[in-house]
């Protein structure tokens, strides 16, 4: 899982990437590739 300040530029690189808010933390998700996974923070 990649920490990033900035999940935006994550979000593109894939069309599946889901931004979710989790316990006051951003994540990014994705369930058909599973390596784009990141927090923010």
């Amino acid at each position: 899982m990649k920490i990033k300040n900035s999940l935006k530029s994550l979000k593109t690189r894939d069309r599946n990437n889901r931004i979710v808010r989790r316990k006051g933390r951003v994540y990014v998700i994705n369930k058909q590739n599973p390596r784009y996974k990141a927090r923010q923070g």
